[in-house]
């Protein structure tokens, strides 16, 4: 009788003692940190609180995972930053009353930076779909626009 109720109490007992590691572990508490960063899509203080907890453990496979995303959602915002900053730019440059070869030059390399940045994002399955979508988004309606200016 005593056998059958041993191996659950052990079991119980191990994962009560790991929780407790994972909650007490400065690295494993950044890295709990480091996730809601990430969820609520503030990714460069995920991305800090990650690079300080995989500092502090280098087998926190938590962090290792959070740093990784975090850096490539950074990519991904930063890509659609500099597509809204190039969209303005191209705006005010469509916004004159005539277009000059300089200015469709201009538009046209706008268009090539920001298409040839889209090739050099790579989405996984954890990264944040709407910022995959916004910054495809983008790349469709600057490959639209350059076709448009090379016309």
């Amino acid at each position: 009788m005593k056998n059958k109720y041993l191996f659950p109490i052990l079991a119980l007992l191990l994962i009560v003692n790991m929780g407790i590691y994972f909650l007490i572990n400065p690295s494993y508490e950044k890295s709990m940190q480091a996730k809601y960063y990430y969820e609520i899509g503030d990714y460069k203080e995920a991305y800090k609180l990650a690079n300080e907890a995989f500092s502090k453990d280098v087998y926190n496979r938590m962090a290792s995972t959070i740093m990784a995303q975090s850096k490539t959602s950074l990519l991904y915002v930063d890509y659609i930053n500099q597509a809204k900053e190039y969209l303005i730019q191209i705006n005010i440059i469509a916004a004159k009353d005539t277009i000059s070869k300089a200015d469709r030059a201009r538009i046209k390399m706008m268009s090539e930076v920001v298409i040839d940045s889209y090739v050099k994002l790579a989405p996984s399955i954890i990264t944040n779909k709407t910022l995959v979508e916004d910054a495809a988004k983008y790349h469709d309606d600057f490959e639209k626009l350059l076709e448009k200016v090379t016309k």
